[in-house]
């Protein structure tokens, strides 16, 4: 069935007073009081292509809850799509990053497929949308949709959470093909100035960046106990995992427990707990470049692990649990054989480890405990929209090493909230900056507290609640 609906959570904006300036909170609050004036009982719709895997939907779910909390009807609807509309959004995204993807064409006939998929989506939504109510549209998969609501009488904003600086032929056929379907949209959200192409450079465009729940179970605190209990019970560190319970927090306020083993590509043992440990995760994409973390990570124990204890993890999803991106088991079986290209002293210090998706919150869970017990962080992207994985992990007083690139140059201040390579592809850099980190212990807590409160002041929920509201409200008076 096309188009389905998501259970949301309502959670009171309260919980952010403790976190943030109360001049700050009461800003937020009366942004959204606003809202819930203006809207006189409407609903506030966001759309996307799928509820679970991916950072999209992760934010969706607690930032719609907040909204719930503050009074806003609030609702989340996902579209459906056949496995060709998924390749044709997956091109779109490697086009709007300035990169080829699988290369086929953006032509007439990616449009009609396009097209027809949204069709029944549109169809069914209409059903439940009313004249008034307000609609965010998420990225390319739901771009198509924006004409057809804007005749229903909505008020629709399309969000593009990607993009490049660089102006080439792959990311203008990327815009081409999208311009017709939110041309006249009212407001198009990008999450960094330079994402917003010359198409459309107007009034209509403005910047809203992303941000983190740091009350989800992917970001709550932790106890050094309870995170060995999860990484060994998940398989990502030796066992075993001593008494304490491998629980976290679920939406609904209960205690769950993390009780499935990852399923991780190694040789030989698992890192203990005592072991120093390189940490990156992302979604199996080829823009994410496992393949230079593995080789950056190569060079850091050819110059510096003297011990040889060092230790990298790989982390993604269970490829199976994410629906709208064809491409992560093809990236991931030709990382494994990357990885087995290794000699054995290298393959047995790098682990491959896929995060089982049955349960989300478990997933989340899983995360929380290898990035807060990571040495250091990294985030090599070769483009990148927004990391947020980086944003937990900086949130976690984590140091990190992020490429320069998009919103990852944003986020960290080379020097202050972690260190920044200037070129992705310098795997030498890599090396040298992990060497700087795990070798300098005042210098890893220094950038660690730091990326903390570079994420407390900037990128909690609250503030992009409120943002999307502000701009909401604009539009809605």
């Amino acid at each position: 069935m096309p188009l389905s609906q998501v259970d949301l959570r309502t959670y009171p904006l309260d919980r952010f007073r403790p976190l943030i300036e109360p001049e700050t909170f009461e800003r937020a609050a009366a942004e959204l009081e606003r809202s819930r004036d203006l809207l006189g009982g409407r609903t506030v719709w966001h759309v996307n292509s799928t509820a679970e895997g991916g950072g999209v939907a992760e934010m969706l779910r607690s930032l719609l809850a907040y909204a719930r909390g503050a009074g806003i009807d609030a609702r989340w609807a996902v579209i459906e799509g056949e496995p060709e509309f998924f390749r044709i959004t997956k091109r779109l995204h490697h086009a709007l990053h300035g990169s080829t993807g699988d290369g086929s064409p953006l032509g007439a006939q990616a449009a009609r497929v396009y097209g027809e998929v949204l069709a029944p989506n549109i169809e069914a939504f209409l059903e439940d949308l009313r004249p008034g109510d307000a609609v965010f549209l998420h990225d390319p998969q739901t771009a198509g949709m924006a004409p057809a609501l804007m005749a229903h009488g909505a008020t629709v904003i399309w969000r593009c959470h990607i993009g490049t600086e660089a102006i080439t032929p792959e990311a203008e056929g990327g815009w081409a093909f999208l311009e017709p379907h939110v041309r006249g949209a009212p407001l198009r959200i990008f999450s960094r100035r330079e994402y917003v192409p010359a198409v459309f450079d107007d009034d209509r465009s403005v910047v809203v960046q992303p941000s983190i729940d740091a009350f989800s179970a992917k970001n709550e605190e932790l106890s050094d106990d309870v995170t060995r209990a999860i990484l060994a019970q998940a398989g990502l560190i030796a066992g075993p995992g001593g008494n304490a319970p491998r629980s976290f927090t679920r939406e609904d306020g209960s205690t769950g427990s993390v009780e499935r083993e990852a399923d991780v590509l190694r040789e030989g043992e698992a890192p203990a707990w005592d072991d120093p440990l390189v940490v990156q995760v992302s979604r199996w994409d080829p823009l994410k470049d496992h393949g230079g973390v593995m080789r950056g990570f190569a060079s850091f124990v050819e110059r510096c692990d003297a011990d040889g204890r060092t230790h990298l993890v790989l982390a993604g999803p269970d490829v199976s649990g994410v629906t709208d991106d064809p491409e992560g088991a093809i990236v991931l079986e030709e990382l494994q054989a990357e990885w087995a290209a290794f000699p054995p002293h290298l393959r047995s210090r790098m682990h491959l480890a896929s995060l089982p998706m049955d349960d989300v919150a478990e997933n989340a869970a899983m995360v929380n405990a290898l990035q807060r017990h990571a040495s250091v962080v990294v985030q090599k992207s070769l483009r990148e929209g927004f990391g947020l994985t980086l944003t937990e992990a900086m949130w976690k007083s984590r140091p990190v090493v992020a490429s320069r690139v998009g919103g990852l140059q944003d986020q960290v201040r080379h020097g202050e909230d972690g260190l920044l390579l200037d070129d992705p592809a310098d795997l030498e850099g890599l090396g040298e900056a992990l060497c700087h980190v795990l070798e300098d212990a005042e210098l890893g807590a220094r950038l660690g507290a730091n990326a903390r409160e570079r994420v407390r002041a900037d990128f909690l929920g609250i503030r992009h609640l409120a943002q999307y509201h502000e701009l909401l409200n604009g539009l809605l008076a």
